[in-house]
C-alpha cells in the first residue's frame, strides 16, 4: 500500500509537471506566436443568388487591424499589405477598428503611421474602408461631441483611403456593373452602463439610408463592421463582409466560449448563408480586450464572386 502510495504521488508530480508545461506552453502560443507570427490567408468562393453572370470579383478583406506593439506595428503592417498586394485582388476592402485600445499594449501606433503602411495597398478596383467601434470610442472628441469625422477616418482620408459611412460607390469590371456600401458603425457611442455591467451603445448606422443610395440592379456588396447587422440585411444584398468578433480570439472545434455579439457563435467566423443571403466574417488581425488568440489566427480573407 506505501508502495502504491509513492507510485501515485509520482505519477502526480510528473502529471503536474508535464500540466504546468503544457500550460506555459500554451500561454506562450497563444500570447506571442499566434497572434504576433502567422498569417493565413484564408479564401472563400460565394455564389450569391442575386449577382450578374460573367461577373468574377476578387475581393481582399482586411479586418480589426489593431495597430500597436508589440503584436502589430507599423511595419508589420506593411508587411501584410504587401502580401495582401502579391494575392492580386481586384478590390481590398478594410473593415474597421485600426488601432489597438487594449491596456496590454507595449506601444501606441500614431494613425498617421498605421495608415500610411496600409496605404501602401493597391488594386485595379481600389483600396475602401469602413470604421469600426474602437475607431469611434479611441475618440473621446467625437464621444463628447456625438458626432464625426473621427481621427482615424481623418487619417484614412490623408492617404487616399475613401472612408465610407451610410453611402455607396457604383463600380465596374470588365464593363459589368456592381456596387460597394458601406455601413456606419453600429457601436460608435458609449453611452453608460445599464443595469449590471452592460455597456449601453448608439450606432451611427442607416441601412435603409445607405442602400437608398444604390439607384440601379447591379448586385450589392455591403461593408459593416460588426455582424450584428445581417438578419436585418434584405436579399437585394449579395454579400455581407463583416469583422469585429475576432472569431473570439479563443476558437476551438468550431466554436468560441466568447464573441462580442448578441447572436453568439452564430455570426463569429466564417461563411454563413441563410437563406439566398450570404455574410463572411473575418477573424481580423490584431487582438481587443486581450493579447492572446489560439485556433483563430491573424487572416487576410480573400473572397471570389461569381454567378
Amino acid at each position: 500500500m506505501g508502495q502504491i502510495a509513492r507510485i501515485s504521488r509520482r505519477r502526480f508530480l510528473q502529471t503536474l509537471g508535464v500540466s504546468g508545461v503544457g500550460a506555459v506552453g500554451f500561454s506562450g502560443y497563444a500570447a506571442a506566436i499566434e497572434p504576433g507570427y502567422r498569417l493565413n490567408v484564408t479564401r472563400y468562393s460565394v455564389r450569391p443568388a442575386q449577382w450578374t453572370p460573367g461577373l468574377k470579383l476578387s475581393i481582399a478583406v482586411i479586418a480589426d487591424v489593431h495597430a500597436g506593439g508589440p503584436l502589430m506595428p507599423a511595419d508589420r503592417i506593411r508587411g501584410i499589405a504587401e502580401r495582401t498586394n502579391s494575392l492580386r485582388p481586384d478590390l481590398v476592402v478594410l473593415l474597421g477598428d485600426f488601432a489597438a485600445s487594449h491596456k496590454f499594449k507595449t506601444r501606441s501606433v500614431p494613425p498617421q503611421d498605421w495608415a500610411a503602411a496600409l496605404s501602401a495597398l493597391k488594386a485595379p478596383l481600389g483600396v475602401h474602408a469602413v470604421l469600426g467601434n474602437h475607431d469611434w470610442w479611441d475618440d473621446l472628441a467625437a464621444q463628447r461631441a456625438g458626432q464625426g469625422p473621427v481621427v482615424g477616418r481623418r487619417a484614412l482620408e490623408d492617404v487616399g483611403i475613401p472612408v465610407y459611412e451610410n453611402d455607396a460607390v457604383r463600380l465596374e469590371k470588365g464593363g459589368r456593373p456592381f456596387w460597394l456600401a458601406g455601413l456606419g458603425d453600429q457601436l460608435a457611442f458609449i453611452k453608460g452602463r445599464r443595469k449590471g455591467t452592460f455597456r449601453k451603445f448608439e450606432g451611427v448606422d442607416d441601412l435603409p439610408g445607405t442602400l437608398a443610395k444604390v439607384t440601379d440592379d447591379a448586385p450589392v456588396v455591403l461593408l459593416a463592421h460588426e455582424p450584428d447587422i445581417f438578419p436585418s440585411v434584405p436579399d437585394r444584398v449579395s454579400l455581407t463582409l463583416s469583422g469585429h468578433t475576432h472569431g473570439g480570439q479563443v476558437r476551438l472545434f468550431g466554436y468560441s466560449p466568447r464573441v462580442p455579439s448578441r447572436y453568439g457563435n452564430r455570426y463569429a467566423y466564417g461563411h454563413v448563408v441563410e437563406g439566398d443571403r450570404n455574410l463572411i466574417v473575418s477573424g481580423g488581425l490584431g487582438c481587443s480586450v486581450i493579447p492572446v488568440r489560439f485556433g483563430v489566427p491573424p487572416e487576410v480573407v480573400m473572397v471570389d464572386v461569381h454567378a
